[in-house]
C-alpha cells in the first residue's frame, strides 16, 4: 500500500482530530478506524471461519493466519463503505446490509518503537458457503486462505488449547495456482487480538 494513503485520526476518546498519513499514523501511533470483517461458513452443520494467510512481504504480521478481509477505512470512508474490502481481497461483491455489525473494539498493538498500531476495529460477520479455492482472493496482500471450525478457533486464542487444525489453500511458488493444505497450528500463527475483541465476535456467533 501507499504510505501516501491517508487516514482519518482521532484521540483516545474516538474524537476526530484531523487527517495524516499511513506512514505518519503508525509511526506516531495516531487511533484510527479499521473494517473488520469475518466469513463464516454454516453450510455442512459446524460453524467454519475464513482465515487468510497473511503475504510474507506485509509490513505487519507477515505470514501469520489472520481475519477473513480487514482493512483501514481512508479519510473521509464511512464504515459502510469499507464494504470494499471484501471485493478487493476476496471478490466478494456484498451489499453493506448483508453484513452483521458485532460492534466495536479499540486494540492497540506496540510492534516496535516506529510502528504503533492504535486501531478502533469495527466488527462485522458474513454468512458464505463459498469454497476457499472459489475465492478471488488478492495474492498481492493473500498467500492462501484456510476454514477453522468455530469451536476449536475459540479454545485456541482463549488459551483453552494449544493447537487446533485448519484446512485450506495456498498459492504455489509461482503464485499463480493453488495447493491444498491442511495445517496444525498454534495461537502464536494468528494475529493477535483482545480478549475483549474475541469475546465481542463468539457472542455475535452464538447469537446468530
Amino acid at each position: 500500500m501507499s504510505s501516501t494513503e491517508l487516514f482519518d485520526i482521532y484521540n483516545a476518546s474516538n474524537i476526530h482530530i484531523g487527517v495524516d498519513s499511513r506512514e505518519n499514523v503508525h509511526a506516531k501511533g495516531l487511533w484510527h478506524h479499521t473494517f473488520h470483517c469475518w466469513i463464516v461458513d454454516r453450510s455442512s452443520g459446524e460453524d467454519r471461519l475464513l482465515l487468510q494467510l497473511r503475504h510474507p512481504d506485509k509490513d505487519t504480521y507477515p505470514g501469520l493466519l489472520d481475519i477473513s478481509c480487514a482493512g483501514h477505512l481512508l479519510a473521509g470512508e464511512t464504515v459502510e463503505e469499507g464494504v470494499r474490502e471484501l471485493a478487493e481481497e476476496l471478490g466478494i461483491v456484498a451489499a453493506f446490509d448483508e453484513l452483521t455489525y458485532c460492534g466495536m473494539v479499540p486494540q492497540e498493538s506496540i510492534i516496535s518503537s516506529d510502528l504503533i498500531d492504535r486501531e478502533f476495529n469495527h466488527v462485522f460477520l458474513y454468512e458464505s458457503s463459498r469454497p476457499v479455492d472459489e475465492y478471488s482472493f488478492q495474492k498481492e496482500e493473500i498467500t492462501g486462505l484456510f476454514t477453522v471450525g468455530c469451536d476449536e478457533f475459540r479454545e485456541l486464542v482463549l488459551g483453552q488449547t494449544e493447537e487446533c487444525w485448519v484446512d485450506g489453500v495456498v498459492t504455489d511458488l509461482q503464485g499463480e495456482g493453488l495447493i491444498r493444505e491442511r495445517r496444525r497450528i498454534g495461537l502464536h500463527q494468528v494475529t493477535p487480538n483482545s480478549e475483549e475483541y474475541y469475546k465481542l465476535l463468539f457472542d455475535n456467533l452464538k447469537a446468530r
